[in-house]
Parts: C-alpha cells; sequence; structure tokens
C-alpha cells in the first residue's frame, strides 16, 4: 500500500498542516516537519514559495516572500525532504506549488527530483486537469507521483465527477471563494450544506476540506464530512508569535 492509501485508512479526521518550505529561516523545515509528526499529523503539506502565489492569503504571501529573501531554492527544499525521510518519516508529504514552478525547473527533472526526495504527490491549484490529462498525465505515472486536484463551492457535479475521475490521492475542498486564511472560526450554514452535498457525491478519492480551518473545533466539524482538514494559514501565525508547538499540541490532543 502507498503512504497516501494507508493514511487516508486511518480514523478520521486526519490532520494535514501546510508549511512554507524556507520559513521562518532557510533550513527550519525538517525540525519544524518531525515536530509536526511527533504531535501525529497525517500529511504534511510544503509550500513552494512563489513570488506570485495567486491562492494564498497575506498570511502566506508574507511568507513566501519571507522565505525567498532567506534565498530558499528548490533544490533546498528537495534536501531538505529527504532529511525529513531520513528519519523513516512514513506520513505522505506533498508539494504545493504552481505550473510555472515546475515549467522553470523543467516538469520531468522537477518530478524526477520529487521521487528522489520522496515526495507523494502535487497540488497546483493552476493546473486544470484537463491540461493534466492532456500533457503532463504520462510524465506523472512515469515517476509514481500523484495529484491532488482543488474543488471550489462553484464547481459543478459534472465537473467534480471529473476531477475525481482524474485524482489519485485526494481531492481539496476549497472552503468557500476566498483566499487561504480568510476564515471566520467556524462554518457557515452554506458552507456545511457544500461539505455535504460533496459528502453525499460518493466519490473515490478521499477529501480534505482547507482554506480558513483555524481550530480544533472546525477540524472535528471537517471530519463529519471528508477525511480531515487542512490548516495553513493558522500555523504559520504561531510560528510567527512563537507557539507552533502549543498550537498543534491543541490540534492533536
Amino acid at each position: 500500500m502507498s503512504r497516501i492509501t494507508t493514511t487516508f485508512a486511518k480514523q478520521k479526521p486526519l490532520l494535514n498542516i501546510f508549511i512554507t518550505a524556507g520559513y521562518p529561516q532557510v533550513n527550519s523545515l525538517p525540525e519544524l516537519a518531525n515536530q509536526l509528526f511527533t504531535k501525529g499529523i497525517a500529511i504534511l503539506e510544503v509550500g513552494m514559495p512563489y513570488s506570485d502565489p495567486l491562492a494564498d492569503g497575506p498570511v502566506i504571501q508574507q511568507t513566501s516572500a519571507l522565505a525567498l529573501k532567506n534565498g530558499i531554492t528548490m533544490a533546498q527544499i528537495f534536501d531538505q525532504i529527504k532529511l525529513i525521510r531520513k528519519t523513516e518519516q512514513q506520513a505522505p508529504i506533498f508539494l504545493m506549488g504552481y505550473l510555472n514552478q515546475l515549467l522553470q525547473f523543467g516538469p520531468e527533472s522537477f518530478l524526477k527530483a520529487c521521487t528522489d526526495a520522496e515526495v507523494d504527490g502535487l497540488i497546483i491549484p493552476d493546473l486544470p486537469y484537463e491540461v493534466y490529462l492532456s500533457s503532463y498525465k504520462p510524465l506523472f505515472e512515469r515517476y509514481g507521483m500523484a495529484i491532488s486536484f482543488l474543488i471550489t463551492p462553484g464547481t459543478s457535479e459534472e465537473r467534480i465527477k471529473a476531477l475525481d475521475a482524474a485524482c489519485n490521492s485526494f481531492l481539496y475542498i476549497v472552503s468557500d471563494n476566498s483566499l487561504t486564511g480568510a476564515g471566520k472560526g467556524q462554518f457557515s450554514h452554506s458552507q456545511l450544506a457544500y461539505f455535504k452535498r460533496i459528502n453525499d457525491m460518493n466519490l473515490k478519492n478521499p477529501t480534505m476540506i482547507g482554506f480558513g480551518i483555524s481550530s480544533k473545533n472546525m477540524l472535528i466539524e471537517a471530519g463529519k464530512y471528508a477525511n480531515g482538514a487542512i490548516i495553513g494559514t493558522a500555523y504559520l501565525e504561531s510560528i510567527k508569535r512563537e507557539e507552533n508547538e502549543a498550537f498543534i499540541s491543541e490540534l492533536t490532543s
């Protein structure tokens, strides 16, 4: 069984933590990742800093800008993930970024580097699944790289089914149409109805709810409609306050 399959067979709700590589220091990722895994998170999502992050809110944009200022490179990110794997950590690791980053690196070189670092999958918000199927799927399969697609409140049922058919990891349910981190501390009735609608479709892939999730209560609520939740902005803010260990302890207790 793959790391992804093994993880999603576990009891809900699963916790996926997003962290910007190169933040707060250029070499922070391995230490923070090991702390997160020790606390029991299920999945690590590593953000690849980018100068124009279209889907990200102010906090993730700021951490990305700082990481770039710190001098983080893709080569360093891959090296740091290799260090994480040297601890024999078997939780899935996803990279999240933008198509231009793959193109700049070279798609095949990028996927080979992912495989060498034991990255499990990619989340690329600006890669339409049609383009993935027509231009990238054979390359992803050659290197054993999974892909996750995003679903938004405006995604039609027909398209959700198509995304589910093309996906081979988990479907990322965007909680609303805002940028990341724009949460209000609890889900609205319309959001819960949206989550229920997706859950009732009985999709073949697991689902994770992300964007604006900031507390254990929201994680538990997400687990009623999906396999778990993705928390990014709230975790990055806790790093800035130097309260990240306590924040994760609260989420996983």
